[in-house]
């Protein structure tokens, strides 16, 4: 089945914020990861430090913007998913050893990308 046009839209963006980032220092180690809790967007190494990275795309600021779409209820799906694909991720590129991690948000709004570094954090209770 083709994409539909807001999921091409959600891809390119992706795509344009992965390369962006690369060009910020950090290094694209994996896209699109899904499961049933949710799905990570983007995951970089930026030096020692895993960055679990969500790609947001508004065409405009109307109704919260980019940023404001990142709620509470999305910041948990976020953190249900990093800790699924974690343990595959350290294995694979950390040589099995947990790095400190941390979420970051690109917005791509009107034509210009925001990264917000450290969006938001696992709240521990």
């Amino acid at each position: 089945m083709a994409p539909s046009p807001s999921q091409t839209t959600g891809h390119q963006s992706e795509h344009r914020s992965a390369v962006w980032l690369e060009r910020q220092g950090l290094q694209v180690l994996e896209r699109n990861l899904l499961c049933r809790a949710g799905e990570i967007d983007l995951v970089a190494r930026d030096g020692d430090v895993l960055v679990f990275v969500e790609v947001r795309h508004r065409g405009s600021a109307s109704h919260g913007g980019a940023a404001a779409s990142v709620n509470r209820r999305k910041q948990q799906r976020l953190l249900r998913a990093a800790r699924f694909f974690l343990p595959s991720i350290v294995r694979r590129h950390f040589l099995g050893r947990t790095p400190a991690c941390r979420f970051d948000v690109i917005c791509e709004q009107e034509g210009r990308i925001e990264w917000i570094r450290h969006a938001f954090m696992q709240e521990y209770r």
